[in-house]
Parts: C-alpha cells; sequence; structure tokens
C-alpha cells in the first residue's frame, strides 16, 4: 500500500474515532464510575469491535449489504434499539444526582464486554466501515495490505480510546467530572437516544 493512501486511511480513521457519540460516551462512563482500568479495558475492547468490522469489510461486507438490502437494515435497526437501550440507562443514572459508587460502579469485565456490544452494535460504525473504509480495499489488493488496513483502524480507535480514559482519570479531571457526573450521564443519555431516532427515520448522512 502507498505512503499517501495509507496517511489518507489514517486520516479517515482518525475523525471517525474522534467524533462524538456512544463510543465516546461509553469509555467516559466507564471511566468515571471504576477508574483508569475499566476505561482502558472498554477502550480495547471496543477496538476489537473495530477491527471485527474491518475484517469483515475487506472480505467484502460492503458487497453483501449491497446484494442483501434486507440485511443491513434488520443490523441497523438491531443497534438502533440497543444505542435506546444504553440512553434510557444513562438517563435513569442521571436522576439519581453526582456520581453514585454502589449504582454506577463498574468493573474490568463489564467494561470489555460493553465496549464489544456498542462497537457492533453501533450503525453510525457499520456506516463508516462500509461507506468509506471498503474504498480502500481492490479485489486485488495483497493480504498484507489488507491486514494494514484492519491493524490501522484497530490500532487508531483502540490508541485514541485509551488516550481518553488515561485523560479522563488524571487526579486533576477526574474529581471535576464526578461532580458534574448527573449532568453529564443526562447529556450521554439524549445523545444515545437521539442518535437512535436518527437511524429509524433513515440513513445516518
Amino acid at each position: 500500500m502507498p505512503f499517501s493512501l495509507w496517511m489518507s486511511l489514517a486520516a479517515v480513521c482518525a475523525m471517525g474515532a474522534m467524533s462524538p457519540g456512544p463510543s465516546l460516551a461509553l469509555v467516559l462512563r466507564h471511566t468515571l464510575g471504576g477508574g483508569r482500568l475499566p476505561g482502558v479495558a472498554a477502550a480495547l475492547s471496543h477496538a476489537l469491535g473495530v477491527g471485527l468490522y474491518a475484517l469483515l469489510t475487506v472480505w467484502g461486507l460492503g458487497a453483501l449489504i449491497v446484494r442483501f438490502p434486507l440485511l443491513f437494515q434488520a443490523i441497523t435497526w438491531g443497534g438502533a434499539a440497543y444505542l435506546a437501550w444504553l440512553g434510557i440507562k444513562a438517563l435513569r443514572a442521571g436522576r439519581a444526582g453526582a456520581l453514585d459508587a454502589e449504582a454506577m460502579a463498574t468493573s474490568g469485565s463489564q467494561a470489555a464486554r460493553e465496549g464489544m456490544l456498542v462497537a457492533l452494535g453501533n450503525p453510525k460504525l457499520i456506516l463508516f466501515f462500509v461507506a468509506l473504509l471498503s474504498q480502500f480495499v481492490t479485489p486485488d489488493m495483497s493480504l498484507a495490505a489488507r491486514a494494514i488496513i484492519v491493524l490501522t483502524a484497530m490500532i487508531i480507535d483502540g490508541g485514541w480510546y485509551m488516550l481518553v480514559a488515561v485523560s479522563l482519570s488524571h487526579s486533576r479531571v477526574l474529581p471535576w467530572l464526578q461532580a458534574r457526573a448527573h449532568w453529564i450521564n443526562r447529556a450521554t443519555g439524549v445523545l444515545l437516544l437521539a442518535l437512535a431516532l436518527r437511524v429509524v427515520a433513515g440513513p445516518i448522512g
């Protein structure tokens, strides 16, 4: 793969990872609830989910969805339902007020599980890989080039969210966020529900 093409791929992956959405909200929630380790666990498992979609894309996920639009619609609606469920959970947590260690406690295993589920159930992520990442794949692309695409997507996604978790768990940052956790939960819930409704209304632009 030419270096210029790889730079374009890396830029696309970075923009996708840094855009606000349910993935960022997830890492934030687990970092607030359990500190640095759960936040990092959520980041790494989310990166594995991203890698799976990247792998499916280089294997021809785009062609599959074009040939079977009903399958794509089912995946999208399933992802919207899961996003709505996460949004309702966040709103309920927000009504409790400030961050409650018992109500919001999280563990590394729970964070890892939800990180994977959010990645696999995020219709925006599916559209991202089908619409953008698949443009870098050609029928005659070598196995090494395909592996580079998958690894690039995984490393950029995992690296960004690990940076978020480490930054939020800093001794000066986390207390400030904990004091405002109820507002963060409410904003997260509204964001997730709005995204779910947008998916139901039609394709994400």
